[in-house]
This record gives structure tokens, sequence and C-alpha cells, in this order.
């Protein structure tokens, strides 16, 4: 059988995983990148490529030797100076070169949102340096949140709530980076009743909202999602007008994970990425399609349908240690679901453990009950998930 489409996925991490069986169930060939191998997207894909993708020319390589109709970055860690290039020679990158390469950076999406749209921030100033980062606190008043312009799952960043915290949030902050960028951005502590990311697909059919994902942060990283989240009709309709309008500033199609603060029926823009989020992977017991159903959809240039929400909850589990021998004990217990409910159990596949590595997912749904008692039955399944060493 041709395929449908060739796809070269730039990281393979769970959410890659998702996707790839996501674009193989319509037809198409997937190709896994990562820098390391045997990574989770890898073991379902239909090859792989190992290599450093801050390497351009191995960027590139790769590229040419695949020869994929779309290019699908996953991961922030890349070069995206040579996803420009690539572009502009006719290779498809997803959603957009400028989309990946703005959005792979904090302070580009931030000046993006908030000087270009006009969208409501929380303030912010940017440092290259300790000292710079004195200084901008000083602007921005404390508390604050420090965080690395490039990073993924909340890595390097801290609140700060006075002067002696920040060498430390500083010294945190370079160590979580990723890429080869030593900037922070310093944004002013938002006062905000809850988050939620606003899953956007822009497809050829047009701008398309998933229902409000809420999610709970522990350092910055997902603990736990539930969808829908409670919300004042007024304050969705803000969320969803400032993410049409930054989705359709970046441009291509796709899912893009936008994420809001929201106080009463005030909405103040905070980060977007133009890919599934994590907060997103509630969606595979939730919606009758998956975020990364979704992603796929957009890219390939299929229709988009209404899309539908149950009551469901996600937490994650997290492992305590390195190790490279261990085994997942627990599924059936923590997926004996109680009456009236489901629950599902994602293990990732991960080959190493590192201390706060997010290693599975339980899902719930609980259609009879609201997403509170989804979010009781999810924590209580990843509860009883255990991760055992070989010692």
């Amino acid at each position: 059988m041709t395929p449908t489409a060739t796809i070269l996925l730039l990281g393979s991490g769970e959410l890659g995983k998702e996707f790839v069986i996501s674009c193989q169930r319509l037809g198409c060939r997937v190709i896994a990148c990562d820098a390391y191998a045997d990574a989770p997207a890898m073991q379902v894909a239909d090859a792989a490529e190992v290599f450093d993708m801050l390497d351009g020319a191995k960027l590139r390589a790769v590229v040419e030797k695949h020869r994929p109709d779309h290019i699908v970055p996953e991961i922030e860690a890349i070069r995206t100076e040579m996803l420009v290039e690539l572009e502009r020679e006719g290779w498809q990158v997803v959603p957009t070169a400028k989309a990946t390469r703005l959005t792979m950076n904090r302070d580009a999406i931030r000046d993006l949102a908030a000087g270009e749209l006009g969208l409501v921030t929380s303030p912010y100033r940017y440092a290259e340096s300790f000292e710079e980062l004195r200084q901008a606190a000083g602007a921005v008043g404390y508390p604050l949140v420090v965080k690395p312009v490039m990073s993924s799952s909340g890595k390097g960043q801290s609140t700060v709530r006075g002067e002696d915290e920040l060498e430390a949030a500083w010294r945190y902050a370079c160590a979580g980076m990723r890429g080869d960028r030593q900037r922070v951005i310093a944004e002013g502590f938002v006062d905000f009743d809850y988050e939620i990311t606003l899953l956007t697909v822009r497809a050829a059919d047009g701008v398309h909202f998933c229902a409000p994902i809420g999610h709970r942060q522990e350092g910055g990283d997902y603990r736990e999602s539930w969808q829908p989240a409670a919300m004042a009709e007024a304050a969705l309709d803000k969320a969803q007008a400032m993410a049409a309008r930054v989705v359709d500033a970046l441009g291509g199609h796709g899912l893009f994970g936008v994420e809001f603060f929201v106080k009463g029926e005030e909405v103040i823009f905070s980060e977007l990425s133009p890919r599934p989020h994590d907060t997103g992977m509630v969606t595979l017991v939730s919606q009758n399609l998956s975020e990364f159903d979704l992603h796929a959809r957009a890219i390939l240039g299929l229709p988009i349908p209404p899309l539908n929400a149950r009551p469901s909850a996600s937490a994650v589990l997290l492992a305590e240690a390195h190790e490279e021998d261990f085994a997942i004990e627990g599924l059936a217990e923590a997926m004996a679901a109680p009456p009236g409910s489901h629950v599902d159990v994602r293990l990732f596949g991960k080959p190493v453990t590192r201390p706060g590595r997010r290693m599975g997912v339980a899902l719930a749904s609980a259609p009879g009950a609201g997403t509170e008692r989804a979010r009781e039955i999810a924590v209580a399944a990843a509860s009883k998930l255990r991760i055992r060493t070989g010692d």
C-alpha cells in the first residue's frame, strides 16, 4: 500500500508515540527521530533516526534521506533556523517554520502575543545574566516566575518571592535550559483563579476548539488535567478569540495547545505550543477524537467534525530515581474502575527512569458524575501504579 503521506517526527516522547499511532491509522508512514534510541514513538514508528536535532547539518541529512511530505516537530530543542531554510526550499514544516521558530522560544512567542497582537499577558522582562535578572525583578516586582526561554515540561521554572531566592532561581533556570541560549523570562506572578489549556485546531475547514482543559502543575510541570473545565461563557469567548488570533498569525495547519490564566471573566495569555499538549493526554478518553487524531487530520487536510467531551481526567505516574532496570506494576488494580466510570492506563515505554520523569498516565471518565469525580478516580488509579526496580 502506498502511504497517505510520509511524516518525519522530530522528537519521540509519549506525545509523539500517540501521534504516530493516529497517523498510522490514516495510512501514513512515520519516521521517528530523537537524541536517544528506543524512545517511545520509535517503538511504534515505521523507522527511526537517532541524532542531535540542534545539529542543522544532521537534520538536513535526515530530511533529504527520507524526503517526507511533512516535517512535524514534537520537542523544543531543534535547530529552527534549518527548518526555516528547508521550508524556503519547499519542504512542508508543521504548522509552519515560523510557528516552530517563534514557539520554541518563550521570548519570541511572548513578543508576538503581547507586542504584535496586543493580547493580555502578565508583565515580563528578559535576562541573559544574573545581574540582568536582578534588574528585571526590580522592574516586574515580587513575587515573580523565572523560566528559561527554551525548556520543556516545566524544567528550570521557579517562583521567586524575594531577592534572597533570586540567585537560586537563576541557577535552576540555567540548569533546566534546552538549546544553546542562556536567557530567561521573568514574569509577574498572576493572581488567577485557575489555568486552562485551550486545544485549538487550525485546519483546511477553519479554526476549531476543544472544550477547555483544566490542569494542576507542580514546579511548572503537569500532574493532573481534566476536561471540560468549568468556565464562564464570557471568559471562554475571550480565550477562543485570543487563541484564534494567535494561531492565525502563526499560520499553517495543526493542533495548538494555547494556555491561559483565568480570573473571573479576565483571561490572560500564558504560552502556546504548536503541537499536542501534555495536559491534552486527557483527550485520549474524553473526546470522540483525541488531540493526536486532530493534529493528524489537520496536517493531512482532512475535515474536523464536531468535537464532544465527556467528564474525564488524567493523572501522571512519576519516577523517583534513576533506574535502567525496572518494571511498572499494579495495572490490574489501577484499571479496576468504580461502577459508572471507565479507567485506562498508558505506559510510555521510556527505557530509563529519572527523578520526576513521567512514565505513564492514568485516564478516567465519569460521564454521569462530573469532572471532580473523574479526577478522584484518575488520581486513585495512578496511585496504584508502582515502579519496581531490579535491586
